[in-house]
């Protein structure tokens, strides 16, 4: 699933949200220097936003069909797993993952990110976790249950706060373990986004999985989608949560 996202990365540079300003800010400032490695970079989403606040980045992607339209953006980016990853000697202030740290190793990685660090450098990781309104997020849920027969991984679609609790455990956890990090903190910074309906439609294809749902199972899962919108009047405001957890490099 890790690589299916580059099935249309057009799209995914085109629908997904961006993060907040102030928490590319954030890190950053607390970053020793401006020198980044942006880890599972995709089309080059977080890049762009660091590469705009400064910065010097480097993007490294499994999938080479999202590092080749990172590069058509202008970013730097070779193909490889983080964990398996040639720095080939380089160093970095800051390496950070948006979106993506849930599909890497959590102990593997945070060691693999302290190797490439320069002492007192940050690793953070961070995600955009969106919360639609109530009665909107469970007529969401209903319709993947209607027409995804085997619904189990996507039961919780729009999970919220609560059903990505988990990924920030095991990232602090793997942050921990890896023994390479002063404690990890965690960061939050609250916006909303309003969507209309084709807006909304047009990002969904892009979450994890969905681009290996059979043509008609999606086209039947977006009229379902399409239709709960429609009933709340055609639009709605997302309250996005981006939510960082980071630590920086201890020792030499």
């Amino acid at each position: 699933m890790a690589e299916s996202f580059g099935a249309d990365p057009q799209r995914y540079d085109r629908a997904r949200p961006r993060y907040p300003e102030v928490m590319v800010d954030r890190i950053v400032a607390a970053s020793p220097g401006l020198d980044v490695l942006d880890v599972g970079c995709g089309t080059g989403i977080a890049s762009r936003q660091f590469h705009d606040a400064g910065c010097r980045v480097l993007g490294v992607d499994v999938d080479a069909r999202m590092a080749e339209w990172a590069r058509r953006s202008g970013v730097e980016a070779e193909v490889a797993a983080f964990e398996t990853w040639d720095p080939a000697g380089r160093a970095f202030d800051a390496v950070i993952a948006g979106q993506t740290w849930h599909w890497v190793d959590p102990v593997g990685g945070a060691s693999r990110a302290a190797q490439v660090l320069q002492p007192g450098g940050r690793l953070a990781v961070f995600w955009n976790v969106g919360q639609p309104p109530a009665g909107l997020a469970e007529a969401f849920r209903a319709v993947y249950r209607r027409v995804l027969l085997d619904a189990s991984p996507y039961r919780r679609a729009m999970p919220g706060l609560d059903g990505y609790s988990t990924l920030f455990t095991r990232a602090a956890d793997g942050i921990r373990r890896s023994g390479a990090f002063g404690d990890p903190e965690q960061w939050r910074f609250d916006r909303e986004q309003s969507y209309t309906r084709d807006e909304w439609l047009d990002q969904v294809p892009t979450f994890g999985g969905h681009s290996r749902f059979p043509p008609a199972t999606l086209a039947h899962l977006l009229a379902g989608l399409g239709a709960a919108v429609d009933a709340v009047g055609g639009a709605f405001t997302m309250r996005y949560a981006a939510v960082v957890i980071t630590a920086a490099r201890t020792g030499t």
